[in-house]
């Protein structure tokens, strides 16, 4: 596997200088180089060195690494922190809508938003550097090599509008009179992103074209079209602006036109047939934790980490309580699906399992030996991620190494639904409704659980109602629900609901009266591996004595209470505030808005 690595080390010095001012104040400054952006940029090795630069920030531990992507995403309708309820946390108020600008996690000068603008830095000399130096064309490795540094640039402008709203737009390498920059309108960005993504897009290959898109950790064409296509529908959805929850006033990105390009994107990449749903969920989880990063599959871009950076399954994997036979770290378990969400899924889609699991590996014996516990009605896992899925056995007591799915091509679907819901009816959207169910339940089932199903969606908002559940369905756990229910201006309404569900579970009333209060359980041959019976709706019935009654019924109020601030409006705090540090060092330029 390619990994990130903080390597290259001379190419990225040499490139990299002309940052060096922004970065004493922010970063640690690279060293000199003698070597010229004229050669760099017109040498495909030593540019590719140069364009790997742009991705080693996000394995910072203050980056993607130890704080976006553990953080960010957090609380929706499907997926909780289990820091939330712990009062006075900073990493709680991270999730439940009430973070600061000293916030004790976030408030240093590395942090991600410094990390990402050090990205930023980096993408905008490669490109200035290979527009420049480069002659890239399409079909050339340097041409390639544009399209990919345009596409990280949008990632890292992407990932800060998501988590901040209006930041400052640096489209070109920092000089004497850019360092200090107010924000941005983010629809200026937005569009700069956009128009980028379709220059990418004719620069970058195939998955499988070439060398250079065989991997998912490279930068392809089915990637950035499918990616462009997300942010249409974001620029063009809801989201907080300074004057209120809406839609952008930007004529440019209206919904037509958005969701115009965003239904061509995705469909020219369906069409393809460069990349597609793998047949079965689970087995597409375990090649992911097996670390398979070969293009033309399901996976359309990944974050990739090395083995000694990257704390995806550090932070969310099925939780192991000490070292034990499947993993040298005991982690795991930071968070994990809402109590309520396995009851949501339809019993026979074989997604929930795979998505909400209910036990932990509990502490070793002597031997270091672990078996599955049950561990509470109120503390699920997403079993997206799992140690025992793994062939490396991974010893780092900090990192796992395995890398961020950053799109994958079950979304490209869904969107093309929503798109083609909204401009040509649900008839058009069905096809690719269909297809992602298809997946999801057994063959025999296929007539009632995805052709009635879908048939049935006779009007638009059946239609966009049953993608936003199928979105929870098949996404629980990716961190990606946050910023969809955003768009779809449902945050605080699904969220309002979710505190509802989860007391109605509680109290085994509404929609949750048959879900039984007890479990039973026992180990299968393995001596490791827990038989459960009793998950299921109306299983109330002891299944014999050599299984074990396990109580199901805590949920405490508190930790309901704890999906978001009780008196705080989660559409009031859709953004994270800027972090004191920037805004000190920003020569009054840069402010918070939203009432932080």
């Amino acid at each position: 596997m390619k990994k990130i690595i903080i390597a290259g080390i001379i190419v990225i010095a040499g490139v990299f200088t002309s940052c060096q001012e922004f970065e004493d104040d922010f970063l640690d400054a690279p060293a000199q180089s003698t070597l010229d952006e004229s050669i760099i940029f017109s040498t495909p090795g030593l540019a590719r060195g140069a364009v790997d630069g742009i991705m080693e920030p996000m394995g910072q531990t203050n980056s993607y690494r130890g704080r976006f992507i553990p953080f960010y995403g957090f609380n929706t309708d499907a997926e909780w922190n289990y820091s939330s309820d712990d009062v006075g946390s900073s990493q709680g108020d991270l999730c439940i809508y009430d973070a600061k600008p000293n916030n004790s996690q976030m408030n240093s000068s590395n942090n991600a938003w410094a990390m990402m603008y050090l990205g930023i830095e980096r993408a905008n000399i490669c490109i200035r550097g290979l527009r420049e130096f480069g002659n890239p064309e399409p079909g050339t490795e340097l041409g390639q090599l544009l399209g990919e540094a345009l596409t990280l640039r949008a990632i890292y402008y992407a990932d800060l509008m998501k988590a901040w709203g209006d930041v400052p737009a640096r489209f070109e390498p920092i000089n004497s009179e850019t360092i200090y920059l107010a924000k941005s309108n983010r629809d200026i960005i937005y569009k700069q992103i956009i128009a980028d993504l379709g220059e990418a897009s004719d620069l970058v290959a195939w998955p499988n074209e070439t060398s250079s898109t065989t991997s998912v950790e490279r930068v392809n064409k089915a990637f950035v079209k499918s990616f462009r296509a997300r942010l249409a529908m974001i620029a063009s959805g809801y989201q907080q602006y300074p004057d209120g929850v809406r839609r952008s006033n930007d004529p440019a990105l209206s919904v037509q036109n958005m969701y115009t390009l965003a239904l061509d994107e995705a469909t020219d990449v369906i069409e393809s047939g460069t990349a597609h749903l793998e047949p079965s969920f689970e087995d597409f989880w375990r090649s992911y934790n097996e670390e398979n990063v070969s293009a033309g599959g399901e996976s359309l871009w990944e974050i990739p980490f090395s083995a000694g950076r990257g704390r995806v399954l550090f932070s969310f994997a099925v939780r192991h309580r000490g070292v034990d036979q499947h993993t040298g770290q005991a982690r795991g378990g930071i968070a994990g699906p809402l109590p309520t969400v396995f009851y949501d899924f339809d019993e026979d889609d074989t997604r929930r399992d795979v998505t909400c699991v209910p036990y932990q590996w509990g502490n070793p014996d002597a031997d270091g030996f672990s078996v599955q516990e049950l561990v509470g009605l109120d503390t699920w896992y997403f079993g997206k991620y799992r140690y025992e899925w793994m062939n490396r056995y991974v010893t780092s007591t900090n990192d796992d190494g395995v890398n961020k799915i950053y799109m994958r091509f079950a979304e490209v679907l869904l969107i093309a639904a929503e798109a083609a819901n909204e401009l040509q009816g649900p008839g058009a959207a069905a096809p690719y409704l269909k297809e992602v169910r298809m997946r999801a339940f057994p063959s025999e089932l296929h007539a009632e659980k995805v052709d009635s199903y879908v048939d049935g969606l006779s009007s638009p908002q059946d239609m966009f109602n049953a993608i936003v559940k199928e979105h929870m369905y098949e996404f629980t756990g990716e961190m990606e629900r946050k910023q969809n229910l955003i768009r779809w201006n449902l945050l605080g309404a699904n969220l309002e609901e979710a505190k509802i569900k989860m007391f109605n579970l509680k109290n085994r009333t509404g929609e949750y009266a048959d879900v039984p209060s007890t479990l039973y359980y026992k180990y299968e041959e393995d001596a490791e591996t827990l038989e459960i019976y009793g998950l299921n709706r109306n299983e109330d019935v002891n299944p014999g004595p050599e299984y074990s009654a396990f109580e199901w019924t805590t949920i405490e109020d508190d930790m309901i209470n704890s999906l978001f601030k009780l008196g705080v409006n989660p559409d009031d705090r859709q953004f994270w505030p800027i972090w004191q540090v920037f805004l000190d060092s920003s020569n009054g330029l840069l402010v918070n808005d939203y009432g932080y």
